[in-house]
């Protein structure tokens, strides 16, 4: 039986997106033409967002003329779905810091800033550790680096595997922490406990049964932050390769038949 919420859709399906690299350039504004497609979308089925940033980032890219984007989105999950709005309204959140403990949490944070002042790394700016509200966000050169040096340090980490050997470390030194560290973005890679991945926000989706659930993603890889979503078998994954590309394939699946 289909939800009256979304009795107005033609087809009783839900289109989920990663925001970075899919729905927008990393850290940058959706286009025009994205948001185009996206009320387009609207129209047929229902859509929602699953980043990894806080609801605050998300909004600054996504709003249109300073627009609420939980009236934009049919679900607007941020933080993977710990912060959580249905049709504009807030759904149950969750605290990475209650799961944890502070004494655990500063152990953690102390073990990275201290692995952080000992990196070799082109530029550092600001802002290596951000606290959210269901993960912590590390960054090896600052989330206050510019858009350049974003790129920059994007082509030194292809080349150095920076990223990936700081994730080795905290898995081996914090084992008994019960958590998961996923690679996302240009800068920075996110911790949360395990099963708060983007699959946390399927649980939000699950009342309504729908006929099919898509998710669009840059960072289908192992070790990136849509791999667990994309995989899942309540998914239809679609693995793209910028926001250009999301836009094709949502018009050949969607839009033009």
């Amino acid at each position: 039986m289909v939800s009256s919420s979304f009795a107005d859709r033609p087809h009783h399906k839900l289109v989920l997106f990663d925001v970075d690299g899919t729905l927008t350039p990393a850290r940058q504004a959706a286009s025009p033409e994205m948001i185009e497609v996206l009320r387009a979308l609207r129209k047929k089925v229902a859509i929602g967002f699953v980043g990894g940033s806080d609801f605050a980032k998300i909004s600054e890219q996504l709003s249109v003329n300073n627009s609420n984007i939980v009236d934009d989105f049919d679900y607007a999950f941020a933080e993977n779905g710990l912060t959580a709005y249905k049709m504009g309204k807030p759904l149950q959140s969750q605290s990475f810091l209650k799961y944890v403990g502070e004494e655990k949490y500063k152990r953690l944070v102390n073990f990275i800033l201290h692995y952080i002042a000992d990196m070799d790394v082109p530029v550092k700016r600001g802002t290596f550790v951000e606290f959210r509200n269901g993960m912590i966000n590390v960054s090896p050169i600052g989330r206050n680096a510019t858009i350049a040096e974003r790129n920059e340090f994007e082509v030194y980490d292809k080349q150095h595997g920076l990223r990936a050997a700081f994730v080795k470390v905290l898995q081996n030194e914090f084992i008994d922490y019960g958590l998961t560290y996923s690679i996302g973005g240009q800068i920075s890679f996110d911790v949360f406990p395990h099963g708060w991945d983007k699959t946390y926000a399927l649980r939000h989706v699950a009342d309504e049964r729908f006929e099919e659930i898509h998710f669009f993603g840059d960072k289908t890889y192992k070790g990136g932050n849509d791999y667990e979503i994309y995989f899942d078998s309540r998914t239809i994954g679609h693995a793209v390769s910028s926001p250009a590309d999301t836009i094709r394939i949502l018009k050949e699946l969607f839009l033009e038949a």
